[in-house]
């Protein structure tokens, strides 16, 4: 048969899923399935969610993978943890060392972006902190999708596609040929429906397993990472690989109308999306689809995004408290700026971004929030041989301007796009929720909480709703479906609105609430990806 996978022309419904023993949502139908072998082999939440993670760089390559970072929220006996497994630069590169190279500003693929990853030690700390089962038989599923191949999805082939039209003309150097190789070995991108697998991929995910992660930061595979590094004149080195460690950390919050909001602090955006939360807070939203509500919504996000690129960057380096941004008197302060007409905040250009979220909770009342990625799609273009390993390119949003707050340092994390959050009401867990997509995700999550909280529509509605993404200036883009008697509206307004020919940008959220009373669990899932929810 000839069909065309990517080809809808009939309007399209899901509904919310319902299960009791345990659920994970996720971008890929594969990858929730093998978090929900590991519910049912009797792993927990966290079991499920790192074999939804490992899965998640065979079965979606293109998003994220194992050179990438990685952060969590985890509700665990009534409290609730954040991990930061972002790393840092690398110790040898600097400023004045990327300008010796000939660049004005950081590059987006080759050597210079790549940072230490941190997804193998986010999945050995959570493993070992909170996990049931050993990391050998978590990643079993991984492996195995790696080892005999899995069929090609229709969105998963449809960005592999893009990007390897865009390599094949932008990477001429010999330290891409292993991204060919790996990712086209016949001299193309894998087609919709054609299974792909990656040996090298499978054996480095067994050495991770059964290192807990360590093989990669100290053993076989730094000195592989090390090794391809010193080749092609880069800055990561095993000594950096070794040096690092992941943090635990203490989560931020709003309370926003009687629930509280939980993100990871900085150097990741999640405060800008408690700080849009804060200012929005103080405003009666009456009706969800009127000129005036999406009016005042992107008028707080463009308050809270141009406050947050001036300050936030790791918060070892930053000058301005977190707790200053979200106190009561910031929210009042740039609320009372918010009038009829648009306003013009200092603009910036938004990046498209690349990355995985996925949700997990078991009948125990244990839940997670993890989102991991290599940032721009398969990240920096450099891939290990032989390894399926794809290394980041989250240096990218350094700034070789030395007064920039997020200005490049050795040793210093970048302000992260990436965030994982969280719904708690009255000091009980409601449940994990995030949206991915480069700088779309604190402007997913602030719409994602007011669907549930202002508006009361259901996760998989809530995620299903229309979106908007504020681009720079008073730029708005808009999605193809987005009502346009609004979007005319808003522009009578002063915004200037854009119609986006497709949702790629628009970001892929997933949702688990937990019924406090009968422990039902309630999810939903992206409709703009390969979304799926694999329940019991």
């Amino acid at each position: 048969m000839n069909l065309d996978f990517l080809y809808h022309p009939y309007p399209s419904q899901r509904n919310t899923v319902f299960a009791k023993k345990g659920m994970v949502a996720t971008s890929q139908p594969l990858a929730a399935q093998a978090g929900l072998e590991i519910l049912q082999k009797g792993g927990n939440a966290v079991d499920a969610a790192m074999a939804t993670a490992a899965a998640l760089t065979v079965v979606e390559p293109t998003s994220n993978g194992i050179g990438g970072d990685a952060f969590a929220l985890v509700w665990m006996k009534d409290k609730l943890h954040g991990l930061n497994a972002s790393g840092q630069a690398p110790s040898s590169i600097s400023i004045d060392a990327v300008k010796a190279k000939g660049h004005d500003k950081m590059p987006v693929h080759g050597m210079i972006p790549i940072t230490i990853p941190g997804v193998p030690a986010a999945w050995g700390e959570l493993s070992k902190k909170f996990g049931k089962l050993q990391l050998t038989e978590v990643l079993q599923p991984a492996i195995r999708y790696a080892e005999e191949g899995y069929p090609i999805s229709p969105i998963l082939g449809k960005y592999w596609d893009y990007a390897f039209r865009r390599f094949k003309e932008i990477f001429k150097g010999e330290e891409y040929k292993a991204w060919f190789d790996t990712f086209a070995p016949e001299g193309r991108a894998p087609k919709i429906g054609e299974v792909w697998k990656s040996p090298g991929h499978a054996a480095t995910l067994r050495s991770i397993a059964e290192t807990n992660g360590e093989s990669f930061y100290k053993g076989e595979l730094a000195e592989k990472i090390d090794s391809y590094m010193r080749e092609h004149d880069g800055f990561l080195t095993k000594e950096d690989l070794a040096s690092f460690e992941p943090e635990w950390v203490d989560p931020i919050s709003v309370n926003y109308k009687g629930y509280d909001v939980w993100e990871i602090p900085p150097n990741g955006q999640g405060i800008i999306a408690l700080m849009a939360l804060n200012i929005a807070k103080g405003i009666d939203f009456k009706e969800k689809d009127s000129i005036d509500t999406y009016h005042k919504q992107i008028e707080a996000m463009k308050l809270a995004f141009t406050d947050g690129k001036a300050h936030v960057t790791d918060i070892k380096h930053m000058t301005t408290a977190v707790e200053e941004l979200l106190s009561e008197a910031y929210g009042d302060a740039r609320r009372s700026l918010i009038g009829d007409e648009a306003i013009l905040p200092d603009p910036y250009t938004p990046p498209k971004g690349g990355t995985v979220y996925l949700a997990a909770a078991d009948g125990d009342g244990n839940m997670i929030s993890y989102i991991q990625s290599n940032y721009m799609g398969f990240g920096s273009g450099i891939v290990i041989p032989g390894t399926g390993i794809s290394l980041q390119n989250r240096g990218a949003d350094f700034s070789l301007d030395e007064s920039h707050p997020n200005a490049l340092k050795p040793g210093k994390r970048t302000y992260h796009t990436i965030i994982p959050g969280f719904l708690t009401k009255d000091g009980k867990a409601v449940g994990p929720f995030g949206v991915m997509g480069g700088y779309m995700q604190p402007q997913g999550h602030f719409q994602v909480v007011m669907n549930t909280v202002d508006f009361h529509l259901n996760p998989q509605a809530a995620l299903d709703a229309p979106r908007w993404q504020w681009m720079e200036g008073k730029k708005i883009l808009v999605e193809p479906h987005f009502p346009n008697h609004l979007a005319q509206g808003l522009a009578r307004k002063g915004h200037q609105i854009q119609v986006a020919t497709d949702t790629g940008s628009f970001g892929r959220g997933q949702i688990i609430w937990r019924d406090e009373k009968t422990g039902v669990l309630i999810g939903g899932t992206e409709s703009r990806t390969d979304g799926a929810i694999a329940a019991w």
